[in-house]
């Protein structure tokens, strides 16, 4: 049944039970995004040992490569067709996508299927976010407790999603970390269907930009494909990266010129006339770039320099995974300004990259463990604070854009972070390590591997540095926010007009329960 627009508020218990099921689905969407990584040689070895090997790359990008593309069209779908529907679609596309995983009977069905619970994923991921905006009561501002504590699940998944893969593949089976999916997803959609209520958009119907949807996946699957394979499968000046590169640059133009003339463009251009969404969106993506280099690159010196195995690696997460979870609950119950906890965020990363800049190959490894939970207090102040200022500065007809928007820009930093960061320790290691590759580095011994490990940490700190550098500028870009509240006029969720840009108008209200 649908309310009239008057409606009051869903009750407390509804809100509770929404808000839970937002959690639930996040925490899905990260660990399947990097649970896989810890599962690849059961896979290969069950699905395809002779030649799954070369196929591992396509296997672990599948997913991100799926649920970034259909990022911007998540956003639209949103704004038209009302959260609800699109968040209930997302879900039952991802436990679909789960279902074939498991099933699957060879290496190339598996990378299929991996595609297709990225598109439900992605849905997942930043759909959720609009809901819990939508789940507020209207004198909430910016739904501030809900986004922090999405952003700490979501670093919390992220890194624990390796660890638990390894678990169900020791003690059950690979295919249960895509079955264990599930029966959560199936509580997940029956809850949801039943006691989720959102408001929409009283009926009104928008066209959707399908075509402008389409240059996005394009352009960006471009741009992931050369992070992918620049430098690793192919060399950066091959005909294939240049190719990729010159319709990356193709495509990302022929997309502005269609959001820039569309009636309906999926990622409206004048959103980028919100000081607070422009600096918002290049703060996520700069977040996004140190984020992977930490975690990929702390692994990367566990396993090569200190000889330690990748499970027991994997458990250098925790730390991480503790300091999000801990700063993330605690900015939640002080209820500080979004805009303080990305100041202290960025600092406090800034600051522990910097730290980790100065690891030698006999550091500590408590010291390594005390700068992860560091590193993960400073993200877990962040995550998901952006959002809010974004929710907050977004007119009220393209919160759901907007919010895709920002996980979009962060997805992008963090491929364009895997390829900077692989380029600079190669480079590093090249000038300073024998042999001229790190990839030789196992079979070294004696004195010759000695040099080689101390190369290898030198490229290692040299990335650090450049993560420290570039969340510095994260904390100069966030000093720069201009939030509602600290200048004049009304913000953009209380007063009128509902839209900062010129010509945008009010949008229809969000009156009626979907």
């Amino acid at each position: 049944m649908t309310a009239s627009p008057s409606a009051p508020p869903s009750s407390a218990g509804r809100r509770k039970v929404g808000f839970a099921l937002c959690l639930v689905t996040m925490l899905l969407a990260v660990l399947d995004q990097n649970i896989v990584s810890a599962v690849t040689v059961p896979i290969v070895e069950d699905l395809d040992p002779a030649r799954g090997i070369d196929r591992i790359p396509w296997l672990i990008s599948a997913f991100a490569l799926a649920s970034t593309a259909v990022l911007p069209l998540y956003g639209k779908l949103c704004d038209t067709l009302g959260a609800k529907r699109v968040f209930l679609g997302a879900v039952a596309v991802f436990l679909a996508g789960s279902a074939l995983c498991g099933a699957a009977g060879s290496m190339d069905q598996l990378i299929a299927f991996r595609a297709v619970q990225g598109i439900g994923g992605g849905g997942l991921m930043s759909v959720t976010m609009v809901v819990i905006a939508q789940l507020k009561g209207p004198d909430e501002k910016g739904g501030g407790k809900g986004s922090a504590v999405g952003g700490l699940v979501a670093g919390t998944g992220m890194a624990l999603g390796p660890l638990l893969g390894a678990f169900l593949s020791d003690h059950a089976d690979w295919r249960w970390i895509f079955y264990v999916n599930l029966p959560v997803g199936i509580a997940v959609l029956v809850t949801a269907a039943i006691a989720l209520d959102l408001p929409h958009h009283g009926g009104v119907r928008r066209r959707i930009d399908f075509l402008g949807a389409a240059l996005a996946a394009a352009f960006s699957t471009a741009l992931l494909l050369v992070t992918e394979w620049g430098g690793r499968e192919y060399g950066w000046g091959s005909p294939v990266i240049l190719g990729l590169l010159g319709g990356f640059a193709a495509l990302l133009a022929l997309f502005l010129w269609r959001q820039a003339t569309a009636a309906e463009p999926v990622l409206p251009l004048s959103l980028f006339a919100s000081p607070v969404l422009r600096v918002g969106f290049a703060v996520q993506a700069l977040v996004g770039l140190a984020l992977i280099g930490a975690v990929v690159h702390v692994m990367l010196y566990l396993q090569v320099a200190r000889g330690i195995a990748p499970t027991s690696a994997s458990l250098f997460m925790l730390p991480m995974a503790l300091g999000m979870a801990g700063s993330g609950l605690v900015t939640a119950r002080l209820g500080r300004s979004p805009k303080a906890s990305v100041i202290s965020g960025t600092l406090c990363s800034a600051v522990a990259m910097g730290l980790l800049a100065l690891t030698s190959a006999d550091t500590g490894l408590w010291i390594v463990r005390g700068e992860m939970l560091l590193l993960g207090a400073g993200f877990g102040q962040v995550l998901g604070q952006l959002i809010v200022l974004v929710q907050r500065a977004a007119p009220r007809h393209q919160l759901g854009v907007a919010t895709t928007a920002i996980r979009f820009f962060q997805t992008l930093g963090m491929s364009l972070g895997s390829a900077l960061f692989g380029t600079v320790l190669a480079r590093v290691y090249a000038a300073e390590g024998p042999g001229g590759s790190a990839s030789g580095l196992a079979a070294l011994r004696g004195a010759e591997r000695g040099r080689a490990v101390e190369a290898f940490v030198s490229g290692v700190d040299v990335v650090f540095a450049v993560a420290a550098g570039l969340m510095g500028l994260a904390l100069l870009l966030a000093t720069r926010l201009r939030v509602a509240g600290e200048s004049p006029g009304p913000s953009p969720r209380e007063g009128t007009p509902l839209s900062p840009f010129p010509g945008a108008g009010p949008g229809p209200e969000r009156g009626s329960a979907a």
